[in-house]
Formats: structure tokens, C-alpha cells, sequence
């Protein structure tokens, strides 16, 4: 008899503190729901830089206006990490022409790439410039808008000269129909 009552106390311990366990795991549960709810942590925002729509980046006032300052700027070549088209979470640190401002923190840019598009519709020569240490022709991918918050910009590469900044600005307005610098 006293066996079964030496179980039976090891029994409830267990149950006891299976139900100890449920409910701390319940009341978690409860308190991040409620807190989701009702305001609590809020979500850190987006930095990644990614395609997005002409309709999503809305009418884009394009400008010409760059700064050394450390945040990307009309008219400046930036480099960030850039989705490749599949979007299946890869993509390359690449330099990108940023053309104007979404808001406060984010720009619009298209990518730029070496490899050669020659008399291809969606992309526009820029030459050589500062932004490549190899000092290879680049291209202008214009069919691809990339969304670039400023968090997500790795570094400023080097300014685009006005000239070949307006020839990129006025492709845009004829495409996207966007206002021209």
C-alpha cells in the first residue's frame, strides 16, 4: 500500500507540474497576442532594397542633386544588395543609379551591370566612370525600379555627371512617365 501511495504522490508531482508548464506556455502566448493587439513591440522596418512596380514608386519627381553625405542622392551611384530578377532570395552587392525620392528614407534607383546590352530596350550606356575600379563600360537597367532605403545602402560609389544623368532622366520620363530634371 505504501508503494501505491509513493506513486501516486509521484503521479500528481508530475501532473502538477505538466499543468505548471501549460499554463506559463498559455499565459506567454496570451501576453504576445495581446501585445500584437494592443501596440507592443513594434516591427523594425524593411531596409532591403527591392523591385518594386512604376505604380508602387507612384510619380516620381526626378532630380538631379547629389551630396556627400553619406545618404544616397539623386544623381549618385550607391552600392547595395540587389535581388536578381528570379526573387528567390538571392542577389549581388551592385552599384545602382539613384534618380529620386520615395520619402524621408527611401530612394528609387535602377542597377547598373557590365555586362554589355548593346541596342537593347531596356537598358541605356553610361560609359565608364568612378564607380567601377576597372573602369569597364556600364549599363542602365532601366525595366527594373529598386526601392533603396537608406539603411540598406552600403556605401556611395561615386556622382554620375549631369549630362549622362539627364539622358538617364529623360529614358525614365518617356517610359514611366515620370517629371523630368
Amino acid at each position: 500500500m505504501r508503494l501505491r501511495v509513493a506513486a501516486g504522490a509521484v503521479a500528481v508531482g508530475c501532473y502538477g507540474e505538466v499543468v505548471a508548464n501549460f499554463r506559463s506556455t498559455l499565459t506567454s502566448l496570451a501576453g504576445g497576442i495581446l501585445s500584437s493587439l494592443f501596440g507592443g513591440k513594434k516591427k523594425a522596418r524593411d531596409t532591403a532594397t527591392v523591385e518594386i512596380s512604376a505604380r508602387e514608386a507612384g510619380a516620381v519627381r526626378l532630380s538631379y542633386n547629389p551630396e556627400a553625405d553619406g545618404t544616397p542622392d539623386p544623381g549618385e551611384i550607391v552600392w547595395t544588395w540587389v535581388p536578381y530578377q528570379e526573387n528567390d532570395g538571392r542577389g549581388k552587392d551592385r552599384p545602382v543609379l539613384v534618380v529620386g525620392r520615395l520619402d524621408a528614407d527611401r530612394v528609387i534607383a535602377f542597377a547598373l551591370t557590365s555586362k554589355p546590352h548593346n541596342a537593347e530596350r531596356d537598358y541605356l550606356s553610361l560609359g565608364v566612370g568612378e564607380w567601377d575600379h576597372d573602369r569597364r563600360p556600364s549599363w542602365v537597367d532601366l525595366g527594373r525600379v529598386l526601392r533603396v532605403d537608406e539603411e540598406g545602402m552600403r556605401r556611395e560609389g561615386a556622382v554620375l555627371d549631369r549630362k549622362r544623368f539627364v539622358r538617364v532622366a529623360e529614358a525614365l520620363a518617356k517610359r514611366y512617365g515620370w517629371g523630368a530634371v
